[in-house]
């Protein structure tokens, strides 16, 4: 969902042009690229712009791991203690998660219930050894379109109730998924229940049963949980990016993800994936959330970069960097939706007009059931 204008309002009102370059720098520099955090001249930059530009792409945590290899003196003081007070409240987040996630595998399992976590600390700690790199505040998991209800059960069961602004058919048809809460304030919980695996608007998987199918076991606090495997991490993480490009969100945190994910891919592996991708009808939404880590962290000259390259041709790589770092900018020229959906979807006119359609009956829902309520 689209973030509230509010959490732009002052990115907008400033020019914040070197502060989204000293955020880039800080994460190629955590990456290992050419540019680091000292490359950027930092007299005069705004540490509230920086601190709404990393909070704001989930990124925070990057950027704090990127400065503590510089000398202490480097370090913008006030900026530091903003982002190592983040990193602890991260850890507090993502510890609940990980608690919270220990109940649900063991509700699920009992009930012999096909399912797999997305994203989250789990996903963290594959792809940086670290289960506190983003917050998360709340537990994903797909089941398939059959087990959907009986997990939603088994959720009930342990205390989950579906949230009301979930139960719409805009929600439960076209989004597929639903969340579910326990528990009030503060140390409430939540659950994204989903069968599905992408908005209207951006091509979906065609078997989106196959991420259950090629599950892998990853060990938590002594059990094993099921989680997407590397390939279909990688391509979950493109998935999101399309997403965020669609709703027009920040996805900086997102395209990290792509780039631990790619980075950890052999040459033969590498094939694979694009292979999976193109019978997943997703080739085109893998490649550009590789062609966006190559623009925010710098070209890695692999057989998947390579193959990135003339995705969306038309975006140059200055648009589409502020697309994914910077979208609240008055100077970027955004595509029109429907000419990224024809690009994603190959230009083929059948599974354009396809997807097309489904967007289009997935908004009519939205404005009949999403209406806001009558005073």
């Amino acid at each position: 969902m689209a973030l509230p204008e509010s959490s732009y309002e002052r990115l907008r009102a400033a020019d914040c042009a070197d502060e989204i370059a000293y955020v880039q720098a800080c994460l190629r520099g955590y990456f290992g690229g050419a540019a680091t955090a000292g490359d950027v001249s930092t007299p005069g930059l705004s540490d509230a712009a920086v601190a709404d530009i990393a909070r704001l792409n989930k990124v925070a945590t990057f950027v704090l791991k990127a400065l503590s290899r510089a000398p202490a003196h480097e370090r913008p003081a006030e900026l530091f203690q903003w982002l190592e007070t983040y990193r602890r409240r991260t850890v507090s987040m993502n510890a609940a998660c990980l608690m919270d996630s220990i109940a649900i595998h063991e509700a699920l399992h009992d009930r012999r219930i096909d399912f797999v976590f997305l994203k989250g600390p789990f996903q963290q700690h594959l792809l940086y050894d670290d289960h506190f790199m983003k917050p998360s505040g709340d537990v994903d998991i797909l089941v398939s379109p059959a087990g959907f209800l009986k997990a939603r059960e088994a959720l009930r069961a342990i205390g989950y109730e579906v949230s009301g602004k979930s139960r719409s058919v805009w929600w439960v048809r076209f989004l597929g998924e639903q969340h579910m809460i326990r528990g009030n304030g503060p140390k409430s919980s939540t659950v994204d229940l989903h069968y599905r695996l992408q908005q209207p608007g951006s091509p979906s998987p065609r078997d989106s049963d196959g991420f259950l199918r090629r599950k892998r076991l990853v060990e938590i606090a002594g059990a094993e949980v099921p989680f997407t495997s590397a390939a279909d991490t990688l391509m979950l993480s493109c998935i999101s990016v399309a997403k965020a490009l669609f709703n027009r969100e920040p996805c900086a945190g997102y395209v990290c993800d792509i780039r631990a994910s790619a980075s950890r891919l052999g040459e033969a592996d590498q094939q694979r994936v694009l292979d999976a991708a193109v019978s997943q009808g997703l080739d085109d939404t893998l490649l550009l959330g590789l062609r966006a880590a190559d623009v925010l962290l710098g070209g890695t000259g692999t057989l998947l970069s390579e193959r990135a390259k003339p995705i969306l041709s038309r975006i140059g790589n200055e648009d589409l960097l502020s697309m994914v770092i910077a979208p609240w900018l008055s100077s970027l020229r955004w595509p029109q939706r429907r000419t990224v959906l024809w690009e994603l979807c190959g230009r083929a006119p059948v599974r354009y007009l396809s997807e097309a359609g489904w967007a289009a009956s997935a908004d009519i829902s939205r404005r009949i059931f999403e209406r806001p309520a009558s005073p």
